[in-house]
Order: structure tokens, then sequence, then C-alpha cells
């Protein structure tokens, strides 16, 4: 009987098991050397499809913002409502890949997705009525606080050590020690109170510029 051949090496194998690396263990854990030994391979054949480590990292980047759903921008949502729901899908692929988040912030540089992404915000803004430069604004204001909010949990960086909040140090903590076990549950809520405050404020500003118009 015929040995089962290994899976061929592609650029996607390569980006899937890369993302899983740094999901598990941190971009630390991405090396040429890891990888090759991971996909069962030599280092040097990563070379066919990625020059560094660093492409590598982009490539994973990409691929999560891939995962951010763009629909909201073409089925003839009104801009609030795209907004809000793209906002919640673009939190949602970086909560389930939060080690990824610095190499996004970087922003989107030369990757398709996150191009693709970028696009999609502005263009909708613009289509809707806001001026370009306010379009600009807004894609980078929701980036802020989207990244900010994935970026680490409020709720679960408390300790659930009653003791650590003594009440003559801190008098209106007496309750932060149930924080982290209702961490979820707060941290969306958070999330939600920020996103309808961002986006009632952008509301505002939208009719002044209709008024304006």
């Amino acid at each position: 009987m015929a040995r089962p051949r290994k899976p061929l090496l592609s650029t996607d194998r390569i980006v899937g098991t890369a993302r899983a690396l740094v999901d598990a263990e941190g971009l630390a854990a991405v090396s040429t050397r890891r990888l090759a030994a991971e996909l069962g391979v030599s280092g040097p054949s990563l070379y066919n499809h990625f020059r560094t480590k660093d492409e590598i990292l982009e490539a994973v980047a990409d691929s999560v913002s891939a995962l951010v759903d763009l629909s909201m921008f073409e089925d003839g949502r009104d801009w609030r409502t795209a907004l809000h729901d793209w906002a919640v899908s673009y939190r949602a692929a970086l909560r389930d890949h939060p080690n990824i988040v610095p190499v996004l912030a970087r922003g989107p540089g030369r990757r398709p997705a996150a191009l693709r992404l970028a696009d999609a915000v502005y263009g909708a803004m613009v289509e809707a009525g806001w001026p370009p430069a306010q379009a600009t604004s807004i894609g980078a204001l929701m980036r802020y606080f989207i990244m900010g909010s994935a970026l680490g949990s409020f709720a679960g960086g408390f300790v659930d050590d009653a003791s650590a909040y003594d009440p003559a140090d801190y008098p209106h903590l007496g309750q932060a020690h149930l924080l982290a076990e209702q961490q979820e549950k707060i941290d969306e809520r958070a999330f939600e109170t920020g996103l309808t405050a961002l986006l009632d404020g952008l509301a505002l500003q939208f009719e002044q510029v209709r008024q304006r118009a």
C-alpha cells in the first residue's frame, strides 16, 4: 500500500498554522523554524511563500481582517446601523484572535482584506452624506474604539480576592473582586455602552452636516 502523501505546503496552510500558534502562544511563538516543525517541512521551503516572519504575521493579520463581515455596507442599512453591525463583527473577530491585535494596530499597509475593510467603511460614509474628511475621521475613530476594546478585558483585570480591595484604600471598589467572574457580560455591556454613545455623538454631528448642506 502506498504511503499517504503529506499535504502540499500552501500559503493558506502556512497562515492557518501560524494563526493557531499566535492564538495559543502569542506573537513570539512564531518563527520559521517553529512553523516548519509544525508543518512537517524543512525551513527553507517556507521561503517559497514568505520571505520573512513579518510577512507571515502580516498574512495572519489579514486573515483575521477577512473574517469581518462587510455586507452591512452593501445591503441598504443606514450608516449608523451599518457602523454598529460592522463594529460588532469586527470586535468578534478580534476577540477570537486577540494576540494578533498589535499587528493589526499598525494599520492596513498593503494587506488586501484590511484595505477592502477600510474602503468599505469610507465609501459607505461618503455615500451616506458625510464629507470625505469626516468619513476618514469616522473610520479612524471606529478603529481606535474597536481595537482598544480588544486589547484586554476590563473586568478580567481585577483579581477575585476581596482582600486586594481594602475599603480603607479603595472605598468604592468593595465589589471589584466579583468582576472577573462576570467578565464576558461586563465587557460586552461596556462595549455596547461605548458604541451607542459614540454613534449617538456621530448622529448629532450628522444632523449638523445635513443642515449645512
